[in-house]
């Protein structure tokens, strides 16, 4: 188990913007080295194929039950023309692992067979705050534990199956009621709170930059909670949009999750495409 968290560090942003920088990488050598014995591979995507295949037979991580999610709920069952995805979203104490963006908003909260339920209920707490739709995306080996704990409550339990398809166990119900405005407002990015602000009002406040945050925290939070919340979504939504015919579509399957949440893989794609095609043992 030890050996395989270096897949872990593989499937990353700094690996990745790493590899395409430069000829050499002693990381994904030793990948190659460790789980690599088909002598017919010819090229990096093929390596990279049997890497993930790993993951998917031996060692499912966090990056393989994001990939998942993101390749069969985002581009699977909608478009990326009308549907943005997020990851590592800060909210309140905690970080949200996914969550899902077309006309509402769903968090998903990740639990690998290497993740521990202890901070759950902390978590679940403070995504309510900023998002009415939680599920819990666990394997086969956890349902029976996650439905002891959720049983009286309003989150979804996804169970991601031995088969690798999702199957909706328990289905998430709409709950608005812990919705809190300064957890909402801390989420925004100051370009995004200042375009709700003077697409309300009309104007942005007028004050010293000392006091400005404040000031415009405390004119967010007299817009009525339902028209600032789906003014909340309507500018998350336009986080993270690419061209999909243009990048995406030709990114390989293992590696979409990855390309679409880096802005430096994105702006090196030519490099991946040559990566991808390149004999790695040349």
């Amino acid at each position: 188990m030890n050996n395989n968290i270096i897949l872990n560090r593989l499937f990353s942003n700094t690996t990745f913007t790493s590899i395409l920088q430069a000829k050499k990488n002693n990381l994904f050598d030793k990948c190659i080295a460790s789980y690599v014995k088909n002598e017919e591979v010819k090229n990096n995507s093929e390596i990279i194929e049997l890497l993930y295949n790993y993951l998917q037979n031996n060692y499912r991580n966090e990056y393989f039950y994001k990939n998942t999610l993101f390749n069969k709920e985002i581009i699977g069952r909608h478009s990326l023309n009308t549907t943005t995805a997020l990851t590592e979203v800060p909210i309140h104490k905690s970080k949200a692992d996914f969550i899902k963006i077309n006309g509402i908003a769903t968090v998903y909260e990740i639990k690998t067979d290497l993740d521990s339920f202890e901070r759950l209920e902390q978590q679940l707490f403070d995504y309510y705050k900023a998002f009415p739709l939680v599920n819990v995306v666990i394997s086969e080996k956890n349902e029976k534990k996650a439905k002891s704990i959720l049983e009286n409550t309003n989150v979804g339990i996804i169970v991601l199956t031995k088969r690798n398809q999702f199957s909706k166990r328990k289905i998430a119900k709409t709950d608005s009621s812990y919705l809190d405005m300064s957890v909402i407002f801390n989420i925004l990015r100051k370009h995004e709170f200042e375009e709700i602000i003077k697409s309300y009002y009309g104007f942005l406040p007028d004050t010293k930059p000392a006091f400005y945050y404040k000031e415009c925290f405390n004119i967010f939070n007299k817009i009525p909670l339902d028209v600032a919340y789906q003014l909340f979504i309507t500018m998350l939504k336009k986080r993270n949009q690419i061209d999909v015919n243009a990048y995406l579509s030709n990114v390989p399957y293992e590696l979409r999750f990855l390309a679409y949440f880096s802005s430096s893989i994105q702006e090196n794609y030519e490099k991946l495409v040559r990566f991808l095609k390149s004999d790695r043992r040349n």
